[in-house]
């Protein structure tokens, strides 16, 4: 069997290809499915390894149609580019060292997302880059009227030109900022339905629907964490699930020193950001059903401040959802009992 390692860019693409005797053919081609298919569709079924990147998925699908074995590697194994000299780095060198990976078997698959969490992927974003095209645009509306001395009331985005309608402003301060909210009534009109999108998802889908019932957890952020972790099993244990998220705290040790930073912030940005935003809005309302939570998070509000009691809750709440997910079991309330004194 033939062992490939193909070195993907956006462009064009490095392959080496490690013959069953012994040699080594190299080529460079076009990131393209037609010179996949007529560089390796013509060839036996071969083992390839490349790199887990944003081309990886489509690349991988694309070989394996052709009839070949496709490993989607980490990159951040190290063992992977062993014989990778680390002073000269170019596309030949990572290509050879992905074949080699290959050839003995040193390489650590990384996990390959289902065709259907990716489609929730997608949505989500495409929703992100409304909300925050948004936010930029009543940020700059807020700035023009606060030269002209008028304040907004506060109150939810989706509201904003509605407020800034009812003010009765001036005909040339209305001129001014009508590009503006037009285009604001837009993107919330994609918005709304992007959202509608998404509370159809967690009807249809079980573990989505199940994570609902998470106190501080609505549709948008329990689709995206399940759009993130796609098998829970593939975590052994909620540690491994929070330091994946980026939620657990970084650490520079060495001999007897011991050194611990801020959160790390590894893995999906937008899992960490909700769950951010769940924990404050859980730390910040009254609920019954978040008693206990709530609770918690207070006490190490008291000890450590309010910063890292968010971030604490947030952590929790990702080990909450992932054992739900693992379990397919949906959230317990359990109402806090005041402290009673001898």
């Amino acid at each position: 069997m033939d062992h490939i390692g193909i070195d993907v860019h956006k462009r064009e693409s490095q392959i080496c290809i490690v013959t069953g005797d012994g040699e080594i053919v190299e080529t460079r081609i076009r990131t393209e499915r037609e010179r996949f298919a007529s560089v390796l569709g013509g060839r036996a079924p071969s083992k390839i390894v490349i790199e887990a990147s944003t081309e990886s998925e489509w690349v991988a699908c694309c070989l394996e149609e052709l009839g070949h074995e496709v490993i989607v590697a980490d990159p951040n194994f190290a063992l992977m580019y062993a014989t990778r000299s680390r002073r000269i780095k170019t596309d030949r060198r990572d290509a050879k060292a992905l074949a080699d990976a290959c050839q003995h078997g040193h390489y650590r698959p990384a996990h390959r997302t289902s065709s259907e969490q990716r489609r929730v992927r997608s949505l989500l974003t495409v929703r992100e880059t409304l909300v925050r095209t948004r936010t930029r645009m009543i940020v700059v509306c807020k700035a023009l009227l606060s030269r002209q001395g008028i304040r907004i009331a506060t109150g939810e985005s989706e509201h904003f030109v509605t407020r800034v309608r009812a003010e009765g402003l001036l005909p040339s301060v209305q001129d001014e900022l009508e590009p503006l909210l037009v285009v604001l009534e837009q993107l919330q009109t994609q918005v709304d339905t992007l959202d509608a999108a998404i509370a159809r998802l967690a009807k249809e889908q079980a573990p989505v629907r199940a994570l609902c019932t998470v106190p501080g957890v609505g549709p948008v952020t329990a689709a995206a964490f399940v759009a993130a972790v796609d098998d829970a099993k593939r975590f052994r244990r909620a540690h491994q699930l929070e330091a994946y998220l980026g939620l657990v705290p970084s650490e520079h040790s060495s001999g007897e020193k011991q050194q611990r930073g801020s959160i790390t912030k590894a893995g999906p940005p937008r899992v960490r950001s909700l769950l951010v935003q769940a924990a404050l809005g859980l730390l910040h309302h009254r609920q019954p059903s978040s008693a206990s939570l709530r609770d918690w998070a207070l006490k190490i509000k008291q000890r450590r401040g309010q910063g890292i009691a968010i971030v604490a809750l947030a952590r929790r709440l990702a080990g909450i959802l992932w054992a739900m997910m693992r379990d397919g079991t949906t959230y317990r309330s359990q109402v806090s009992q005041p402290v009673r004194s001898a």
